[in-house]
């Protein structure tokens, strides 16, 4: 982005850390297990495009919810929510499930077809169930590294709301966006931003916003193709070298496996609310 590139990517909450997570279920360290719940889809023949197996590592954090040994499921993401979000976050209140299309002129955005499934689930003590009526907001770039409605050196998007959107969470705790792969520019790793608000009868309310992000080698592979390939200039910043990255972890990479001609990725995250 233009003057202050990354000034909408800073996290807004945090990823607990395993003495949390335990804390939060009541559990000694060693009450935790070892197996993983079956995940949707499975990885493409040969694991990870690079052949690394990144697949199967990134599976076990981000692919499904993880069984201790004491009987309880627990995501294997689990968040403290926060009250703030970065200023390119822009609540265009679409509720939508296809963000690909702009509504100012209906046109839609070009690139990989991209199906992202977020089940919510209501961590707690012993316990961690779906969470109904959660809304979850996405928002990315496109394949050339614009936002919508955002104002850039190199671009004005005002008024378009292209790539951006919010579903509610049905009684599974199942949200479910179609949108495209998203691009990337300069300063940064390839992501998607995300924000879950819940709200009670109480009164009570809380907010997480986060990002995910994707296997380097995966995203390599993607932009050799229209329209990604359009752009001719080098991505200096990879995982590695993002400090964004690093604040979220690796558990934030998502898991991409074929769908049809394009991908699919699934994520439980547990609210601890």
């Amino acid at each position: 982005m233009s003057a202050e590139p990354d000034n909408d990517d800073g996290i807004v909450g945090r990823v607990l850390t395993r003495r949390e997570v335990l804390a939060l279920f009541g559990l000694a360290s060693s009450q935790l297990l070892v197996a993983c719940s079956p995940r949707f889809g499975s990885p493409p023949p040969g694991g990870a495009p690079n052949g690394g197996g990144n697949y199967d590592s990134a599976a076990k954090l981000t692919g499904g919810v993880t069984q201790t040994a004491a009987g309880i499921t627990m995501p294997t993401c689990v968040v403290a929510p926060a009250v703030t979000e970065g200023p390119y976050f822009v609540d265009e209140k679409l509720n939508r499930s296809d963000i690909r299309v702009d509504t100012s002129d209906n046109s839609s955005k070009p690139g990989t077809p991209f199906k992202l499934t977020m089940r919510v689930l209501q961590a707690g003590s012993g316990s961690c169930i779906p969470l109904k009526g959660a809304v979850v907001d996405i928002w990315h770039c496109d394949a050339l590294g614009v936002y919508s409605d955002a104002v850039d050196a190199g671009f004005n998007t005002k008024g378009k709301n292209f790539l951006r959107g919010y579903q509610v969470s049905d009684a599974n705790g199942l949200v479910t966006f179609q949108t495209i792969y998203p691009g990337w520019y300069q300063g940064r790793a390839v992501h998607i931003h995300f924000k879950v608000r819940t709200s009670f009868a109480d009164g009570k309310s809380s907010e997480f916003t986060s990002q995910f992000f994707f296997d380097d080698a995966f995203s390599d592979k993607v932009y050799t193709v229209s329209p990604y390939n359009a752009k001719t200039a080098v991505r200096g910043t990879k995982n590695t070298n993002d400090g964004i990255f690093k604040e979220a972890g690796s558990s934030m990479i998502l898991n991409v496996v074929p769908d049809g001609a394009g991908y699919t990725a699934n994520f439980d995250i547990g609210m601890k609310l």
